[in-house]
């Protein structure tokens, strides 16, 4: 007499089953920041984490899951808004130098100087010359960084177009998102090819073995998140690490490279 086949569950459980594994993998990582910030503020140590993308790429997101469970007194979210007359009138880095992190802080760039290679180079922000001159300027400013103690990580966090309109559709119509939408935003699906083009020529410019950028494929929300966190776990020194829990996705997060764009690991 043959066994019967074991049921297979349905899409909808396999989907729960999976998600409850990912949320329980997330705490776990979770627990692994708490015993990284423990390190830095006892060796006194200074970590700064850089999250660029597209528009709706998931940074907030991502930024709300490191940060949920660590101390508010040794943690900051830094999100900066339009720049001030004055901020127009100084040197350009300068408004970001006074959030950067003290001995034993994490601090988190939601955006960056970045900016400048972005959205103010598509939308006309700035000139041709401060472009310019930002790509030439920003290696050494992130080497005096480094130099100074900091320990830097660049992330970009890149979704596919058709996601980009399925996030930014859904901010339209969810009341605990609308205040994430712009008229920047509003013009990004329009702007798709120039935003391209400008990742493309910030990563290749700015991208360098002492300041590297890391690429995080974010059209899958969670595994985005958790994988790097992975990564920042992996790659900034404390004890004892759960070695075993930590190793990211190459799939997911994986180390910019010139040909990342004809390789295919790069949104087009």
């Amino acid at each position: 007499m043959t066994r019967p086949t074991q049921p297979q569950p349905a899409p909808a459980l396999q989907a729960q089953v999976g998600n409850g594994t990912r949320r329980q993998t997330l705490k776990r990582l979770q627990v692994e920041l708490v015993k990284l910030q423990s390190h830095l503020i006892e060796c006194n140590e200074k970590v700064l984490i850089l999250l660029e993308g597209r528009d709706a790429a998931g940074k907030d997101g991502t930024i709300k899951r490191i940060v949920e469970h660590l101390s508010p007194r040794e943690t900051r979210v830094v999100a900066l808004g339009k720049p001030s007359d004055r901020d127009r009138a100084s040197w350009y880095f300068q408004r970001w130098t006074p959030h950067l992190p003290a001995t034993g802080e994490i601090v988190l760039f939601n955006r960056s100087w970045y900016n400048r290679a972005g959205v103010e180079r598509v939308m006309d922000f700035c000139t041709k010359d401060e472009y310019k001159e930002f790509l030439v300027s920003v290696p050494a400013f992130e080497q005096m960084l480094q130099r100074a103690g900091i320990q830097l990580l660049k992330y970009y966090l890149d979704i596919s177009r058709g996601e980009q309109k399925s996030r930014l559709a859904e901010r339209k119509t969810n009341p605990l998102k609308q205040w994430k939408l712009s008229p920047i935003d509003r013009a990004a699906p329009g702007l798709w090819d120039e935003y391209t083009k400008a990742r493309d020529a910030m990563l290749e410019a700015s991208h360098t073995e002492e300041a590297p950028w890391t690429i995080v494929r974010a059209d899958d929300k969670v595994d985005a998140r958790i994988n790097l966190i992975k990564d920042v776990l992996s790659r900034v020194h404390y004890k004892p690490k759960a070695r075993k829990l930590i190793v990211p996705d190459e799939r997911v997060v994986f180390r910019y490279a010139g040909d990342a764009l004809e390789t295919g690991l790069l949104a087009v």
